[in-house]
């Protein structure tokens, strides 16, 4: 029992010896530490500012001069007058740069020597036909009638006059087109033919 509290006390006054003779922990004072991290903060933001480059100004330039391009002076080039001339469609040919008198007259009953003038219709179609009398140097007559003429059919006219005659044919049935003209000068009182085909309107003489 003696030998316990001996051992003890040994060991008692060991402890006391020991943390005596040893050096004190410091203790951490919270505001050092907040003024520590301050100042680190501080170093770390004027570190990141100094690090972002500059922009370096450039030099000011002049605009560039452009150069007018040359310019081309227009040519005159010399003009033709063409009188046009198209074809009729249901009258008489229309006038060009010079109106005719006759484009509008209907040629219902000339005066001067008469002649026949037959017009054959060789098409599968039906077409009408323009007969268009230009003025007589006699009688001074000129105008235009229109027939109607049935496919593979013809007609025979026995009341027009001798004299220069424009014909044009046309039809509007589309699986055979018709739009041709043709002209001819008639003389005598013999029967004067025309021939109407798809492509062609002839003029055959008696």
């Amino acid at each position: 029992m003696k030998h316990f509290r001996l051992n003890s006390l040994i060991l008692v006054l060991a402890m006391i010896l020991s943390a005596c003779g040893a050096e004190p922990v410091p203790t951490i004072n919270a505001a050092d530490v907040q003024h520590t991290a301050e100042a680190a903060a501080f170093t770390l933001v004027a570190q990141t500012q100094a690090a972002i480059p500059t922009a370096t100004p450039l030099p000011p330039t002049e605009p560039p001069t452009q150069t007018p391009l040359p310019t081309e002076t227009p040519v005159e080039l010399p003009t033709l007058e063409v009188t046009a001339t198209t074809a009729p469609i249901g009258g008489a040919p229309a006038g060009g740069a010079t109106a005719d008198p006759c484009a509008t007259r209907v040629l219902s009953a000339p005066k001067g020597r008469e002649t026949i003038i037959r017009i054959v219709n060789l098409t599968k179609a039906p077409i009408t036909v323009s007969v268009y009398l230009n003025e007589t140097a006699g009688q001074g007559e000129c105008g235009y009638r229109s027939y109607n003429i049935s496919k593979s059919s013809d007609v025979v006219i026995t009341d027009l006059v001798q004299g220069c005659y424009n014909l044009w044919a046309w039809s509007t049935d589309p699986q055979i087109g018709v739009n041709t003209g043709g002209s001819g000068c008639i003389n005598n009182t013999d029967k004067w033919t025309f021939e109407v085909s798809a492509n062609m309107l002839k003029f055959v003489g008696p």
